[in-house]
């Protein structure tokens, strides 16, 4: 999701929850994302992820396809860009998952998936998303001086290879 305020262009990046995240910023926030399954369509799931992780629909006239990208641990992640805007008062309300916490504790505790969602100008987010999404922003910025606003097809068309020890199953989305 991308806004302008002030004549400035910011973009929404939403911070993992969790311990492990907890004192975590530059290079930890990301795009809204998650897990796809097979012959699932990619830009029905995004929407379905960004609504679960941060707690709001997104209903865009036009999507911005800023294709995939792959991380460090060999997740494809697909993009879209779409402008739009959080209600004032909004608040993260956020899917959870189960951890044992402390490690070896026994006891189970559950930690919300996402734990902030912020907009951030251009600049400022390419110092906090993860190293492998600056791409995205990189294609966002080139797309945006093409005005280039054309909403990606329902299907999967050109899946890419996945790497031996990523299957299409694992591959994760925006």
């Amino acid at each position: 999701m991308f806004r302008k305020r002030d004549d400035k262009l910011e973009v929404l990046l939403v911070h993992p929850g969790g311990p492990f995240w907890r004192n975590k910023d530059r290079g930890a926030w990301t795009i809204p994302k998650g897990e796809v399954g097979e012959n699932e369509d990619l830009l029905v799931r995004a929407t379905t992820e960004f609504k679960e992780e941060i707690g709001f629909t997104p209903s865009p006239e036009t999507w911005i396809d800023l294709g995939n990208v792959k991380q460090k641990g060999g997740k494809i992640v697909h993009a879209w860009a779409f402008a739009g805007d959080l209600p004032p008062d909004f608040k993260v309300h956020s899917n959870t998952f189960e951890l044992e916490w402390p490690p070896r504790s026994g006891r189970t505790q559950a930690f919300p998936e996402i734990d902030r969602a912020q907009f951030f100008s251009i600049e400022e987010a390419r110092q906090r998303i993860n190293s492998a999404q600056v791409l995205f922003l990189d294609r966002f910025g080139e797309m945006l001086k093409s005005h280039t606003t054309v909403r990606p097809p329902l299907s999967d068309p050109i899946q890419p290879e996945p790497s031996p020890s990523v299957s299409p199953t694992s591959r994760r989305l925006v």
